[in-house]
């Protein structure tokens, strides 16, 4: 029997992402700040902004974690320096770092810091976690490529005290633990200091020295073929498995995603925790939670490694591009129960008459047509086709800030 709660741990490229996670059910949320992070281009957060998430996440009970996962080179050092201590008046709950450097400088200006060993630094056995953890690390985020025997092993051989997260959902790097050159040697985006420029996802053809022109495709498709090109990661169908492996934290990738990822994936996952530890030893997974997650854009899912090696399956050869079933069409901002109008900022275009889908934190997605909709000066319009336009909409069932609209895709 478990001594404690697994916790959910979502990922904010944003002070507004790092909001809709802890709405939408996160235990914890981690982020980067403008520097120092392997997510360069997630926008990430301000020192202020740090400091307001981290209010924002400790005023509810929730928990809060930094990256500063980078490989750090000589002349990153006296950035680092200078910029930890505008942090260290900032409870940040912990710090998720990758290089031993970066730690022992955490520890110079943060005595009391807790630190998260990376997965960047691919920690694969019971020794180098009892290490790590003889060294002061609180919590080990696990390599990828570990499967569940090797975690429950692994959970076995280390003290108690030690925490284990791993990934559950998300992309996948074709590279070891994200460890890759392949950006860095072909665009001089260097992946492990945050600027990977993603060329796993691209189109390639094998083309023969002597024969320059002639593009062959490496399998039998005329497109080419996408053959760095992982599927995403998705273990909700397999919640107990992970938990009596041992893993304490339930990590979710994508700190670059939109809002809307985060709200449908964290929610799906939320419920789906709390169905397990209301019940574990009689619990059964709802396919409703899948069915879910595949409203997000997405690639096609795998269980990566936790199973033994993905092999083919675990690799997509017919596209590099999402699936995108659903459209995200609006932010509820505020809600007036007496009239039952939502005021929505506009994320895609809408249109009354068309069908939209709402979902929230709390209650459960409703369908209803778009009937009415109105400008801010209450006038109705017919269609709001203008980024981050605010309308009114009249909603069939109570909702409240952070509830979403959105609708199947296909229609213009």
């Amino acid at each position: 029997m478990r001594e404690k709660k697994i916790e959910l741990l979502a990922p904010c490229g944003d002070l507004e992402k790092l909001k809709i996670a802890v709405e939408y059910g996160a235990d914890a949320v981690y982020f980067g700040g403008e520097m120092f992070g392997l997510r360069a281009a997630a926008g990430n957060l301000t020192v202020e902004e740090i400091r307001e998430g981290v209010a924002y996440a400790h005023e509810r009970g929730k928990r809060a974690y930094m990256t500063l996962n980078i490989f750090a080179h000589n002349e990153d050092i006296q950035g680092l320096s200078e910029y930890l201590p505008r942090l260290s008046s900032i409870p940040i709950d912990g710090f998720i770092v990758s290089d031993p450097g970066v730690i022992q400088l955490i520890r110079q200006f943060m005595p009391q810091a807790e630190i998260h060993l990376s997965t960047q630094a691919n920690t694969t056995n019971y020794a180098s976690a009892s290490f790590w953890h003889q060294q002061g690390v609180k919590r080990i985020v696990l390599a990828r490529e570990l499967s569940l025997e090797e975690i429950r092993l692994l959970r076995e051989k280390t003290p108690p005290a030690l925490e284990l997260e791993a990934f559950v959902h998300g992309a996948m790097c074709i590279s070891y633990s994200g460890r890759c050159l392949l950006s860095n040697f072909m665009t001089h985006r260097d992946a492990n200091r945050g600027a990977c420029s993603h060329p796993c996802r691209w189109q390639y053809h094998l083309v023969e020295q002597q024969r320059p022109g002639e593009y062959i495709p490496v399998e039998e498709d005329e497109r080419g073929t996408y053959f760095f090109n992982s599927k995403d990661l998705c273990m909700i169908e397999h919640i107990p498995e992970l938990a009596a492996a041992g893993v304490d934290s339930f990590k979710i990738e994508g700190r670059m995603k939109s809002i809307f990822y985060v709200a449908v994936t964290v929610g799906a996952y939320r419920k789906a925790l709390d169905l397990y530890e209301k019940d574990p030893s009689h619990y059964e997974f709802d396919p409703a939670f899948l069915e879910e997650l595949k409203k997000a854009s997405h690639r096609d899912f795998s269980t990566g490694f936790y199973f033994g090696g993905p092999g083919e399956e675990g690799q997509n050869y017919e596209r590099g591009s999402y699936i995108k079933d659903y459209v995200f069409l609006g932010l509820v901002k505020s809600y007036d129960p007496s009239t039952g109008m939502a005021l929505v900022e506009q994320r895609n275009k809408m249109e009354r008459g068309e069908q939209i889908e709402v979902f929230g934190p709390w209650g459960e997605p409703f369908a209803q047509s778009l009937q009415v909709m109105l400008d801010e000066e209450d006038r109705p319009i017919q269609k709001a086709p203008h980024a981050q336009q605010m309308v009114k909409i009249l909603m069939e069932k109570p909702v409240g800030p952070f509830f979403m609209i959105r609708r199947r895709a296909g229609k213009e």
